[in-house]
């Protein structure tokens, strides 16, 4: 689309303009296609209708199983198998072996249903149903099975007949978990309701017994291998004990109680006493380093965390005493008084006796290191002798104890299999009930499917949508314009008249037929007359200060009535007392020359080329009281002819002489004529047939039109009333032919 229409497009809609959710629009919309709609509907209703009749009633009963999670247990003992939790993957397990090919297969075989005219292979049909034929269609166009595919389905089902009996009975089966319970649902649908209630409970009773089996199978097969592997340790346990009463035999220790000798016990304590000798003396080198690096900064042993107290304490204490003595005394007296300095002589023996004491603990100190020391090389010493003089006896303990420990490991774990191996045998013969069935499956009373009701509803909604989108997709194929919003939308000009189309027995007046231009002078009060004036007054309030005189009709294409409407509004002036003339400006195919009849005579394109005069060329038209300027002669170039001087100083001179002029030019899609022409006039009329022409193509016809400014609007043409009243309050000039106003003309 055009750039400035696009411009114009985007632009804040009208004040009336209304946005979001438009009820008025979708009742107008389901009026407007409502045959559609109620058509495709009724269709389905039909379809769905035949198929429910023909399709054979389904009857669906249900088993309930209770799957417990606190089994029995053989004896009170431990099982050699154990439970597995009841969550849902395991759930969902349960329910994949219901659905299985093996258990389905022994439903099969026990309840004969190869043979059943329902399910069998070999005596099931086409259904009745639309469902059943199409299953049957695709059955018939799938590709054959493979050779492994055929080999699989004899190892499960025997034969072909069993496997496609399994298959057909598998799609009549439905098993669920019953909400958040430890219950499944079997559910079978068959034909007969007898039928389906024994079936569901012939697959449940399968699966009870296949859990059974399961069951005992697990626990024959592990006392199997239990008794086979007693044989096992059994023999093992035997040879590791004549491993031990050998060796015993052998080293003289037939006699001696399994433990520890004399010579080990001794070797324990030394062991234990050489530990806390090496932590003492570990702890008497962290005294003494603390010590040494005390006394290397210039601190002594006062400052040692556990020195603290004792005599060294005492003696500062009394340190303190005297010097705080010694300041009083001094605050008194002279250094030199005999108090004074016996004071002194007291500090000076306590600090000797402070020296002496921290000489005295810094001895003990390395004393308790050197003393901690030896002791510790005496255990080793000790130990180190200990050791060398019992290696002998030190492997052969080693070694009894390893044959010892494999004998008791041998005897333990032949013990424990043995005991596992009689829980196993009382398994085997012990029903634990892990399942078992809760409600029985009964004969339903009535019918799952078809459900006509449903199936109808279903169709209705179907029907209603289907009809919905082929209306809505008729619609969007429809790319003419329908009402004026659709016209001030897209196009962003005023709607300026609407002409309903009128057939023959409307044009008939006193039983003759009239033409359109004609019509209002022989019924002035008609709809035509007024909408003819109503375009009149259109054009003059296009633009109020400087009304048109020059005006210019065309089209986007051929066959849109432009001439006739030129002529019919030409027609409407000229009866209002107005000087009209009419200009047949389409030198192609020259329709208003033809109304008249003027179609041979002397026109606009003699008096281009000089070949007649304008007086001349005029013709008077007594019915409709205007005058007429035809095409004239015929033009090899009429382009260059429009392009002359003379036709723009023709025009000038004839608004001095008339007060209204109406030249009908060609449709401006095909040729450029009436683009020359619209440089002349003053307002260009754009005729639109309705719902008809295509919007981009009147678009782009009225762009070119002098940049769009001279267009003072858009005309329907051939509007059709009944259908155009279907479009709601956006036609409100369709109205104008309803019932309330038909008092108001005279057709």
């Amino acid at each position: 689309m055009l750039k400035r229409l696009e411009t114009q497009r985007e632009a804040p809609a009208p004040a009336e303009a209304e946005t979001g959710f438009d009820i008025h629009g979708y009742v107008n919309f389901v009026w407007r296609q409502w045959k559609l709609i109620a058509g495709v509907t009724a269709l389905f209703l039909l379809v769905a209708a035949v198929e429910t009749a023909r399709t054979t009633p389904l009857y669906t009963a249900s088993a309930q199983l209770l799957l417990d999670p606190h089994k029995e247990k053989a004896g009170g003992q431990d099982a050699i198998m154990t439970d597995a939790a009841l969550d849902l993957p395991t759930i969902e397990s349960q329910i994949a072996i219901i659905k299985s090919s093996a258990l389905l297969r022994r439903v099969v075989e026990k309840e004969r249903l190869v043979e059943d005219a329902e399910f069998g292979a070999r005596t099931r049909g086409g259904g009745g149903g639309l469902l059943d034929r199409l299953r049957e269609l695709l059955s018939r166009n799938a590709p054959p099975q493979s050779a492994p595919a055929k080999s699989a389905a004899s190892s499960l089902g025997g034969s072909p007949e069993t496997v496609a009996t399994v298959e057909n009975v598998k799609q009549a089966v439905a098993v669920a978990r019953a909400g958040q319970a430890y219950v499944i649902n079997v559910s079978f649908t068959s034909a007969d309701k007898e039928k389906a209630a024994n079936l569901a409970n012939a697959i449940a009773d399968a699966y009870v017994v296949d859990k059974l089996d399961a069951r005992f199978e697990a626990a024959r097969r592990a006392s199997a291998w239990l008794s086979d592997r007693l044989v096992e340790l059994r023999q093992q346990l035997r040879e590791s004990e004549e491993a031990v009463a050998r060796f015993r035999a052998e080293n003289n220790l037939s006699g001696s109680t399994p433990g520890a000798t004399l010579n080990q016990d001794q070797l324990a304590q030394l062991n234990g006493r050489l530990v806390q000798a090496r932590a003492e003396t570990a702890e008497k080198k962290a005294r003494l380093d603390m010590l040494q690096k005390l006394e290397a900064r210039g601190g002594g042993i006062a400052q040692l965390p556990d020195v603290s107290s004792g005599a060294s304490a005492e003696l500062r204490r009394q340190a303190s005493d005297l010097s705080r003595q010694e300041a009083e005394l001094l605050a008194r007296y002279n250094p030199s008084h005999p108090s004074v300095v016996n004071l002194r002589a007291q500090i000076a023996d306590v600090h000797r006796a402070i020296a002496a004491e921290s000489q005295r603990l810094a001895a003990n100190i390395r004393n308790e290191h050197e003393l901690a020391k030896a002791r510790q090389e005496a255990i080793e010493k000790t130990l180190r002798e200990v050791t060398g003089a019992n290696d002998l006896d030190n492997t052969k303990a080693i070694t009894l104890r390893e044959l010892e420990r494999t004998a008791a490991v041998n005897k333990s774990l032949f013990e424990d299999f043995l005991q596992r191996e009689r829980v196993t045998q009382e398994q085997s013969t012990f029903e634990a009930r892990d399942a078992r069935i809760i409600t029985p499956a009964l004969a339903p009373v009535t019918p799952t499917s078809p459900k006509p009701l449903q199936s109808m509803l279903v169709a209705l909604v179907l029907g209603l949508m289907a009809g919905t989108l082929g209306a809505y997709a008729l619609e969007m194929f429809n790319a003419g314009f329908a009402t004026p919003r659709e016209i001030e939308d897209f196009l962003a000009l005023p709607l300026l008249a609407s002409i309903s189309r009128m057939d023959h027995r409307e044009l008939s007046v006193n039983g003759s037929v009239v033409s359109i231009p004609e019509y209002p002078l022989a019924k002035p009060l008609s709809r035509l007359s007024e909408a003819l004036r109503s375009l009149r007054s259109a054009i003059q309030m296009s633009d109020v200060d400087n009304p048109p005189k020059v005006l210019q009709f065309t089209s986007t294409i051929p066959g849109e009535g432009k001439s006739t409407l030129a002529i019919a509004l030409a027609g409407s002036a000229a009866q209002s007392g107005q000087k009209v003339l009419v200009i047949d400006g389409d030198l192609r195919r020259p329709s208003a020359s033809r109304y008249f009849g003027a179609d041979k005579k002397l026109g606009l394109v003699d008096c281009l080329i000089g070949a007649a005069e304008l007086h001349s060329a005029l013709v008077y038209n007594e019915t409709l009281k205007l005058w007429f300027l035809p095409a004239g002669g015929k033009t090899q170039n009429p382009p260059d002819l429009l392009l002359s001087e003379r036709l723009r100083t023709l025009v000038a001179s004839l608004r001095e002489q008339f007060d209204l002029i109406v030249i009908d030019t060609p449709p401006i899609g095909p040729v450029v004529d009436p683009l020359i022409i619209s440089n002349l006039v003053d307002k260009v009329i754009f005729i639109v047939r309705w719902s008809s022409t295509a919007r981009e193509m009147v678009a782009h016809s009225i762009e070119r039109l002098s940049g769009h400014k001279k267009v003072a609007g858009v005309v329907f043409n051939q509007v059709i009333d009944s259908k155009a009243q279907k479009y709601g309050k956006h036609a409100y000039s369709y109205y104008y032919g309803g019932r309330y106003y038909k008092k108001y003309y005279a057709e």
